[in-house]
């Protein structure tokens, strides 16, 4: 009776494991399959970000160049204005000095003016006696006549010379006319320029803000980014943390169903053995061996290999661009250099961890793949490629 019942809880402990095994590992992958949508979910929200981080440093990129361009015209209307202002002190020199070269110019006019109205006017008031007198004081006929001629030739001097200070005059006025008006074209150049200058520089800053807001958004977007990555760092993490469960509960199923075939085992021995009692006429019951019941109920997962992790995937990795991208020949994720013999990548357990696989100890110090998948350093792509893809028992070397 107590075989039978023994029996009954052999059974029913069967099929419960039978039972809720599958319904686990069935329950561990389905969260894996969707804490790996969610990943690829978030990686694809990374590449939006990403897509707008290009446009935006794009268009960031076209401001700074227009405001390299409009700082450049800010600069040559500021040269040009102070050359403007230059020209518009030489003119106001130049307009000074033409200013004071027409008073003087009026003023020998009006002495020279002034001076032959009195000749004229002494020459008419005296013309009764004074050509009398000149004749009667001269010596000669030819004396009088050299009198007479040097009376003309001075009146007709007089009358050049007030033309020509007429004609400096007109002149001298005329070009004080010049530069007013060049002074006053100046003026208005300035005001062009002053206008223009506002103009760049208010555009100057509305390029600038605009700049500042690019910029203000691509920190925006980037820690947007940079939070999706923590969570798809995160979510590997989960995913690691949910393959290694469903090794384990893979390992413990094993186990379970070992377990289950060496009780049907010893149900079966200790069928036969009771109706082999019954034959012989014996009531004896005989029990398994102590040692043999502690042996069988040993943890498999546990051996002198080490702690049994499961049958994973190996491949192998070089230092190159190929294999490492833009990480080629840099240190590993943990920060050591890579070592071919030493060095393995594997997500979900913590760097220094010890594996050993097929009687060979690594030791994880990179990342790139998840649990399960174990990628082996390599000094040359050469022997990355030869190894190829294999499958192994890899067990934690405690």
């Amino acid at each position: 009776m107590k075989m039978k019942k023994m029996l009954s809880a052999v059974l029913a402990s069967v099929l419960v494991i039978g039972s809720v095994t599958p319904c686990f590992a069935s329950s561990t992958q389905q969260k894996i399959d969707e804490a790996k949508q969610q990943k690829q979910e978030m990686e694809s929200s990374i590449s939006e970000a990403q897509d707008k981080i290009d446009a935006l440093e794009s268009k960031k990129g076209q401001s700074e160049s227009y405001l390299e361009e409009l700082n450049g015209q800010l600069e040559e209307l500021k040269n040009s204005l102070q050359k403007l202002q230059d020209d518009y002190d030489d003119k106001q020199e130049e307009l000074g000095q033409v200013q004071q070269e027409l008073e003087e110019a009026k003023e020998s006019e009006a002495q020279q003016y002034k001076d032959m109205k009195i000749r004229i006017q002494y020459m008419y008031e005296n013309s009764s006696t004074s050509y009398v007198e000149m004749f009667l004081s001269a010596d000669s006929i030819s004396e009088f006549l050299s009198r007479a001629v040097n009376i003309a030739q001075l009146s007709e001097y007089d009358r050049e010379l007030l033309d020509q200070y007429q004609e400096t005059r007109e002149q001298i006025a005329e070009k004080e006319k010049q530069v007013i008006q060049e002074k006053e074209e100046i003026q208005e150049l300035q005001i062009q320029s002053q206008d223009k200058q506002e103009e760049v520089s208010e555009l100057i800053e509305a390029t600038y803000n605009e700049i500042r807001s690019y910029q203000d958004n691509i920190s925006q977007v980037q820690s947007e980014q940079a939070d999706l990555l923590a969570q798809v760092s995160a979510q590997e993490e989960e995913i690691n943390s949910l393959i290694r469960q469903a090794k384990e509960e893979e390992i413990a199923a094993q186990k379970a169903e070992e377990e289950a075939q060496r009780r049907r085992e010893e149900e079966e021995a200790a069928r036969k053995q009771q109706s082999s009692s019954s034959g012989s006429g014996s009531s004896t019951v005989q029990t398994p061996p102590q040692n043999e019941t502690e042996e069988s109920t040993e943890d498999s997962g546990n051996s002198g290999q080490g702690k049994y992790l499961g049958r994973f995937r190996l491949t192998s990795y070089c230092p190159c661009p190929i294999c490492c991208g833009s990480w080629s020949g840099g240190l590993t994720a943990s920060g050591t250099v890579p070592t071919a013999g030493r060095t393995v990548a594997m997500g979900g357990i913590p760097f220094g961890t010890k594996l050993l696989i097929n009687g060979h100890v690594y030791t994880v110090e990179d990342r790139g793949t998840a649990y399960g998948h174990v990628d082996i350093f390599n000094n040359t792509h050469s022997q990355a490629l030869a190894f190829g893809s294999q499958y192994a028992d890899v067990y934690l070397v405690e």
